[in-house]
């Protein structure tokens, strides 16, 4: 497959080249054709001049050449070619394209332009480049208006409106609207690339690809845009990188009626709703819908990642996320919002945040219907219904539905905590823990209880405290019987059972059933005292302490009575 679609890439590069070599061919034939008609008027009359001096009538000559013609055009029908060059083989169907294509060995080329001192082996040909330099393009499309300097190539341009691909491959039954596009079409069957690059040894089946290929070597961009300066060394590029500032996307999905700036993205697409998967991985049997894809899947298995951050020495499969990555340490977050002015540092998550606004939910669960604004979470929704947890601790063995639960689960054997509080110092293995205890500060109390008005720090909070209203508690221990309002607390009472104690404390080695209280004891070695009293700066080690000293306070205590 990578080898068709370099080729195709080949076909892409040459079109331009490609149109203007064809239809130069096919004008020659048409006045090959009107030369070789008038070279047979001039055999006719001269065999019937008779031995009086005048000119007379011969049918019989006549239907000759007459037939003749009809002859020689039948060819263009049939294909028949039996006129061959005796230097290279090659075959034509009329005399005098043979006669060109002999000075092709002779190196015959007698027709100059004055303009720029390139020769050419035919005066039409020379006619027709006179308008590189005049920049005249007498044929206008009535469709959409594109002008261009040979009719035969305003010919194959309307073969884009039309969609007419008369040019069919015998062997795959590929068709295409040129006949240079199936010429090099060919090649492909044929496996022939007889043009090498002197530097590193890639073939290609076209001079023109080698000198584009060239490019990559000396760095050569010559085409430029002229709106932000980025250059390019196909035009074909710069002609497509001009759609990110129009905005032109005229590549349009039949089915679902998405449009994209370039060709190759809904071949992608297309294969979405086809379900093909074509690239598969030798290694695990993943398969992907893009070629590009596997290859960056490979590297996993590899273990390569060639590209290194300068400033934390993380290290990446692609250029593109390390360049992604970068922007982490600079803050720089260059794609806006324009609805809420939110900013982002990668244009794929301001994409999936326009969700936000939209509602958009393009990934649906075939199993329950149920809708997702992410694929990953889609992904981690289905789960659910397989069961399945295909990421395991190599550490401890438990199993994860998704590969962040596994990242985060990881910081408790490493005691890893990269979250930060920049007011208070305190870290944290989860970045929403740290979005939460960012709120003790701001005193930030988002979510509120519609029964008794309480609110709370963050949803979860919440949850729990709707239970006390509704009197639910769902968790059963099957062996005691007692309910419970969460999952959670369920797993706590049943240590109780068990004896398990799986928080351990590293510095005295003493064992708790509840991590909270692992972390209340921790005080004891690090002398830390968190509640502070507000009226005397006192401070306890534990809440309930706190509690008893500020009774000394309020006076709550009553008098000794004397006796």
């Amino acid at each position: 497959m990578a080898f068709i679609k370099e080729e195709s890439e080949d076909v892409k590069i040459e079109e331009s080249f490609s149109v203007k070599h064809e239809e130069t061919e096919e004008q020659t034939d048409l006045m090959e054709l009107k030369e070789e008609s008038q070279e047979l008027i001039k055999i006719e009359e001269k065999n019937h001049d008779f031995m009086n001096g005048e000119k007379s009538f011969s049918y019989s000559q006549t239907h000759k050449t007459e037939t003749r013609n009809l002859k020689i055009q039948m060819r263009v029908h049939t294909g028949e070619t039996p006129l061959t060059c005796p230097q290279c083989g090659k075959s034509f169907s009329r005399k005098n394209c043979l006669k060109i294509h002999l000075k092709i060995h002779a190196g015959e080329k007698p027709f100059i332009c004055p303009q720029c001192g390139k020769r050419f082996a035919q005066k039409k040909t020379v006619e027709a480049h006179l308008r590189v330099h005049t920049g005249e393009k007498p044929h206008t499309c009535q469709h959409c208006g594109k002008s261009f300097s040979l009719h035969g190539n305003l010919t194959t341009h309307m073969r884009v409106h039309t969609g007419e691909k008369p040019f069919i491959c015998h062997q795959c039954g590929k068709s295409f609207s040129r006949k240079n596009s199936l010429k090099i079409h060919l090649k492909i069957h044929a496996g022939e690339k007889p043009f090498i690059c002197p530097q590193c040894g890639k073939r290609f089946t076209q001079k023109k690809i080698l000198d584009a290929h060239l490019r990559v070597h000396t760095g050569e961009n010559p085409h430029t845009c002229p709106q932000c300066g980025k250059r390019f060394s196909l035009q074909g590029n710069l002609t497509t990188h001009m759609r990110i500032h129009t905005g032109e996307k005229p590549f349009i999905c039949p089915q679902c009626g998405k449009s994209f700036s370039r060709k190759n993205s809904l071949k992608i697409h297309l294969k979405i709703h086809a379900g093909e998967k074509p690239f598969v991985c030798p290694q695990c049997g993943k398969s992907f819908s893009r070629i590009n894809s596997l290859k960056i899947h490979l590297k996993i298995h590899a273990g390569e990642k060639p590209f290194i951050c300068p400033q934390c020495g993380k290290r990446f499969a692609q250029k593109k996320i390390l360049d992604a990555h970068l922007r982490v340490h600079t803050g720089e977050k260059p794609h806006t919002c324009q609805q809420c002015g939110k900013s982002f540092s990668l244009q794929g998550t301001l994409k999936t945040h326009m969700r936000v606004h939209t509602g958009e939910k393009p990934f649906i669960c075939s199993q329950c219907g149920n809708s997702f604004k992410q694929k990953r979470d889609l992904n981690a929704h289905i789960t659910h219904h397989t069961g399945e947890k295909p990421f395991t601790c190599k550490l401890c063995g438990k199993s994860f539905t998704v590969k962040g639960n596994l990242k985060t689960h990881m910081t408790i054997h490493t005691g890893e905590k990269p979250f930060v509080c920049d007011q208070c110092g305190k870290s944290f293995r989860r970045k929403e823990t740290l979005n939460h205890h960012m709120r003790i500060h701001s005193g930030e109390k988002r979510f509120t209880c519609h029964q008794c008005k309480r609110s709370f720090p963050d949803r979860n909070h919440l949850k729990n405290h709707v239970k006390i209203h509704t009197v639910v508690k769902p968790y059963l221990c099957h062996k005691c019987g007692k309910s419970l309002t969460n999952k959670a607390h369920l797993e706590n009472h049943m240590r109780v059972h068990t004896g398990e104690k799986p928080f351990t404390c590293p510095q005295c080695g003493k064992s708790f059933t509840v991590k909270g209280n692992l972390k209340v004891h921790m005080r004891v070695h690090t002398g830390e005292k968190p509640y502070k009293c507000l009226q005397c700066e006192k401070s306890f080690t534990y809440h309930t302490e706190l509690k008893r000293h500020l009774q000394t306070h309020s006076e709550k205590k009553k008098p000794f009575s004397s006796v």
